[in-house]
Formats: structure tokens, sequence, C-alpha cells
């Protein structure tokens, strides 16, 4: 039996941690405790090093937008080939912290690289593996700046432009209403709001994955 990969969304400040136990704990209660916890970019040593390069950047070279892209794509294959795809074989279930949907909503909504190359090497990369569900944390950008300056230094990315992160924001929101498998979620309610519409959704959806291992 085969487990099952969920992946939490959004912009910085959006409360992906939370969101995260929050899955994390409902599952539990459903009796599935086997789970593996990913985060993009990183999770493998490989991964991990050109996270840093990602977020923090290079003193003596600067990282063109393409070469970002290629970095992603090469972390992600690396903890897809060797974590998430052998932890969902032997049964465990994958709980992300971002996975390709970041990529298409900061490098094709933000940084405005050619979507129709990004979809040509998502599909040459990853074939046709994609999350189970997909929890999207929409919030505005300037609230989820705001959430995320007070945890302390801003690195690489969110130290861009406030529009940079509108136009994630809309790229998110046009990608979420494609595909039935990314559910959005208010993330700028309170707190207790967004964890009862996390439940929600996976009360409902849960039961049908379940009856179907």
């Amino acid at each position: 039996m085969t487990g099952k990969f969920i992946v939490i969304e959004g912009l910085e400040g959006a409360g992906k941690t939370t969101a995260i136990n929050t899955v994390a704990s409902i599952l539990t209660q459903h009796n599935i405790c086997d789970l593996q916890f990913t985060r993009e970019p990183g999770g493998t040593p490989i991964a991990e090093a050109l996270r840093n390069i990602i977020k923090n950047g290079l003193d003596d070279e600067p990282l063109t937008d393409k070469a970002e892209l290629l970095m992603l794509y090469a972390a992600r294959i690396q903890l897809i080939d060797n974590v998430i795809k052998p932890a969902l074989k032997s049964g465990k279930w994958v709980i992300g912290d971002r996975h390709d949907l970041s990529t298409q909503a900061y490098q094709g909504g933000g940084r405005q690289l050619d979507n129709v190359f990004i979809k040509t090497l998502k599909e040459q990369v990853l074939g046709d593996f994609k999350p189970d569900l997909t929890l999207y944390l929409d919030i505005d950008p300037e609230i989820g700046l705001m959430r995320a300056a007070s945890r302390g230094k801003l690195d690489r990315i969110e130290q861009q432009s406030l529009l940079f992160f509108k136009r994630i924001r809309q790229r998110y929101q046009e990608l979420a209403k494609q595909d039935e498998t990314i559910i959005t979620i208010d993330a700028a309610k309170p707190l207790n709001n967004v964890i009862e519409q996390i439940e929600q959704i996976l009360t409902t959806w849960l039961p049908k994955q379940v009856n179907n291992r």
C-alpha cells in the first residue's frame, strides 16, 4: 500500500508551519502515524546545499533567474527520487513544505519566466508525479511579509519587492482554479479559523483516500 503526498503552499508569512502541524495532528487522529516531513528546496544533502545558494546567494556572483529555476528542479528531483518516492512506496504519508506549485508561482509569476518553458522543464524532470492534495494558504502579500519580517532577518527571496509577491499570489490563484487537487484556504483569518478550514477539508478528503489504500 502506497502512502499519500500532501503539500502546503503559500507566500511568506502565510502560516505554513502551523498548517503542517495541523495536518500531521489530523492524520494521527485518523491512525495515520507513519509520516515523513519534507521541505523544498532541501531535504537531502545536495538539495540543502542548493537551498543555501537560492536563499542566500553568493557574494561574488549574482544568481540569474534561469539558474535559480534549474537549481530548484535539481533540488526537487533529488528529494523526490531519494526521499519522497521511497517513503510513499513504503506506505508513509509525506507532508511537504512547498513543492512544484511554488516554482510555478515564484519563478513563473514572480520572476516572470516563460510559463511554457517552466511547464516543459517540469514535464521533463517530474513526469506525471504530483501531490495527492495541495493546501494553498492564500494571504495578502503585505500581511504575509509583515509576519515574515517579525521573525527576523529576511533572506534573498523575502527581500524582493511587494510587486514581486503580488505577481506570485496572482499566479497561485490562477493555478489553484485550474487544478481540483489544489484547495485554497483563507490564511488571513484568525488562526483558529484557519485550523478549522484545514480540518474540514481533510475530514472530507481523508475517508476517500484511506478506503482506496
